[in-house]
């Protein structure tokens, strides 16, 4: 007969269906597995780190509160806004403008009272290593693309092949709108982030004359509020995209225009949404990917299933379709790879040119790169003297400044790494 958990009836009614899992292997359980207490006790002493508390996030404290883990962290830099009420289930009207780590773990702990979560409100940056290392899972409910890259990057720097437990998988989870994806990642073992940050292209940038002369969209409309109109009658205001007194402005300045060019569609909550840049979130998107990414970390925890190899997508649009796929290591990943990626150019290109496509590339996606050679720095972002030393080499040509097949190191302040591309010359 299978062990049993030594503290059994009304301290593990709860659980009661987990255990049906764990006191019992399976026909695809690790070697390794041992059923009952120990893997149970495993389970609760698993500490697990949550970032983000927000759509995704919510759903991820609760089914994991659920699924036995009594150690959980969240970190969450945002507070709570009204317009989160409708998804953010663990959030109250009288919540509207409190921490969202902090009232999530709250409100979890008051329906899970075996359940320890200590909430942090601030950046994921603003941590260093010695705190990573404390969990044995990581798992994000990110909506920032630049925030996965950051953690990413963490956690593949932290890994010592000496030392196992610096190797911490990291379950990633993200939607927007019927669509969302849940992948498991082992850094420098498998496809990280940055590998596959090509799947996560930037959407593309409308162009300043459409703005400017022919808006088809209402999006159109409100780009040319925030960036002309603004520019023309507010330029020394610094725009705040928190302030409704701005977001008014802006929606009142979109709508006019849209009137003139008999284009419908301007509310204020699209207003909001194109300024913001908000991705459009739904509730039960938010609940699929929360489960697979939590049942990830069910199966990393116990081994009582083999984990996900290691990218699944879902689309719920038009019907409900999920595909499973694994997604390769790059060699010439920054992050976990040692070859520098190669970037085919146009050599007549100015550097200011290759500067802005840097922000375009999928496969790049920087914002502010500062740029050099083996033997000359081409450009720096800061500090002021050594941009205006650089300055100069803005409007020179790529075959000015390097040769056709020559790596550039890239660095940008909102990653920890450094990035190699090797430019070759369009034929």
């Amino acid at each position: 007969m299978a062990a049993q958990h030594p503290a059994n009836d009304s301290s593990r009614r709860r659980y009661q269906y987990i255990d049906k899992f764990l006191n019992r292997a399976g026909p695809s359980t690790d070697p390794d597995f041992v059923p009952g207490a120990p893997t149970i006790a495993n389970l609760e002493t698993s500490k697990v780190l949550v970032i983000g508390a927000g759509g995704l996030g919510c759903e991820i404290l609760k089914n994991l509160a659920m699924s036995g883990f009594k150690d959980i962290q969240v970190i969450d830099m945002d507070t709570i806004d009204v317009s989160n009420l409708n998804r953010q289930f663990l959030f109250r009207k009288d919540d509207v403008g409190m921490s969202k780590a902090e009232v999530a773990a709250a409100s979890v702990m008051k329906r899970c009272k075996d359940v320890k979560i200590t909430p942090f409100n601030g950046k994921i940056q603003d941590k260093d290593e010695d705190f990573y290392l404390q969990f044995k899972i990581i798992i994000c409910g990110l909506d920032s693309i630049e925030a996965r890259r950051w953690i990413n990057a963490t956690l593949c720097s932290m890994v010592d092949m000496e030392n196992p437990e610096s190797l911490k998988p990291l379950v990633d989870g993200g939607t927007e709108g019927f669509k969302g994806q849940a992948r498991v990642i082992l850094p420098t073992l498998t496809s990280c982030i940055e590998c596959q940050l090509d799947m996560h292209a930037p959407r593309a940038a409308v162009p300043l004359c459409t703005l400017a002369t022919i808006p088809r969209q209402p999006e159109h409309c409100i780009e040319w509020a925030k960036i002309i109109a603004w520019e023309e009658h507010r330029k020394d205001t610094v725009l705040d995209t928190d302030d409704p007194e701005h977001i008014t402005w802006l929606y009142e300045k979109a709508l006019n225009r849209a009137k003139e060019f008999n284009i419908p569609g301007v509310t204020y909550q699209t207003t909001q949404g194109v300024v913001k840049n908000i991705i459009p979130a739904i509730a039960s998107t938010n609940a699929i990917i929360a489960a697979a990414c939590c049942n990830e970390a069910f199966k990393l925890a116990t081994s009582c299933n083999p984990n996900l190899t290691n990218y699944m997508m879902y689309t719920g649009d038009d019907s409900i379709y999920t595909y499973t796929f694994e997604h390769e290591q790059k060699p010439d990943c920054p992050v976990c790879g040692n070859l520098a990626k190669t970037i085919t150019v146009n050599s007549n290109q100015t550097l200011q040119e290759f500067i802005e496509s840097l922000g375009e590339r999928p496969e790049a996606q920087l914002k502010k790169p500062t740029l050099r050679t083996e033997s000359t720095s081409l450009y720096f972002q800061s500090p002021l003297s050594l941009e205006e030393q650089t300055r100069p080499n803005l409007s020179k040509k790529l075959r000015e400044l390097i040769s056709d097949g020559e790596e550039v190191g890239v660095s940008d302040p909102a990653f920890i790494i450094d990035f190699k591309f090797k430019l070759v010359f369009q034929p």
